[in-house]
């Protein structure tokens, strides 16, 4: 399908699984009712904020958020990229974040574990992401039949490689699923992902988590503004100040024609510096 319409979906995840996953199929209700094809979340859809009344959070995939997220799949013949998920580690070893793609059938077809952990120092607050989190190890990318998607989280935005070997790897559609903090976001978060979009000739899908978040450690506010971009750098779609769904069009012919105005892919200089591909 060269032409399709995606959606994606603006959340203000709590600390409460089955709350999330209620307003998630919500939302794919929505989408689909609008047209959608594919169906994007943020980061962190399954659960925000503190543990509370025993709720066990990491889960093996499948598990209770992603055979939910399959099921509405194969209900309503879409693409779902689940944002991303806590997944347990097979040594116990804090938890992934994990963002698994979901095809039409209702089956995992790729899984995805943030390479990039948020461990940072922002006006004296320390965020350390690595304390509960574990980094994967694979670069990930999945041939479909809405085009080749490649699969980043949040953070791995601001590692230009990553988008490149993913670009070189067919990507067509790179998702971005985040949960980015207003102090940055507001400097940071388009720019960057024009950037991204135009030096990889992609499309870029960003679902973000909007709203604030409670913990024992205090608040965090959630940036928002899910955007699509396209090839060109053009900001095609913009979430409002809420949670929701928003609704772009993908044209991979557009795609195409782009690619073949600013060839930089074909005329990047392999021979001078080499970048391995998995």
């Amino acid at each position: 399908m060269r032409k399709y319409l995606v959606a994606i979906i603006q959340m203000d995840s709590i600390n409460s699984k089955e709350v999330n996953m209620t307003k998630a199929c919500e939302f794919i209700d929505e989408a689909v009712a609008k047209g959608a094809k594919l169906i994007a979340f943020p980061e962190n859809v399954d659960f925000m904020g503190d543990i509370v009344d025993g709720t066990v959070v990491p889960e093996v995939i499948p598990g209770y958020a992603t055979q939910i997220f399959m099921s509405k799949a194969k209900e309503h013949n879409v693409f779902i990229n689940c944002g991303s998920i806590k997944e347990v580690t097979e040594d116990g070893d804090r938890q992934y974040n994990t963002s698994v793609m979901i095809n039409n059938k209702g089956e995992v077809i790729a899984k995805y574990r943030k390479l990039h952990l948020f461990d940072v120092n922002i006006d004296g607050r320390e965020i350390l992401e690595s304390a509960r989190n574990k980094p994967g190890k694979e670069i990930v990318n999945v041939e479909t039949e809405l085009g080749n998607f490649g699969l980043t989280i949040c953070y791995d935005i601001r590692f230009p490689e990553l988008y490149r070997l993913l670009t070189l790897n067919g990507a067509q559609v790179i998702f971005t699923p985040a949960n980015f903090a207003t102090t940055t976001g507001k400097d940071h978060w388009e720019t960057i992902l024009k950037t991204r979009a135009i030096e990889s000739g992609c499309y870029i899908v960003a679902a973000a988590q909007y709203g604030k978040k409670l913990s024992a450690k205090g608040t965090f506010n959630s940036f928002g503004s899910s955007l699509v971009i396209d090839p060109w750098g053009t900001v095609i779609a913009r979430a409002s100040e809420r949670p929701g769904v928003t609704m772009a069009e993908i044209d991979l012919d557009y795609l195409d024609r782009v690619r073949e105005m600013l060839p930089g892919l074909k005329n990047r200089r392999a021979d001078v510096y080499d970048i391995s591909i998995k």
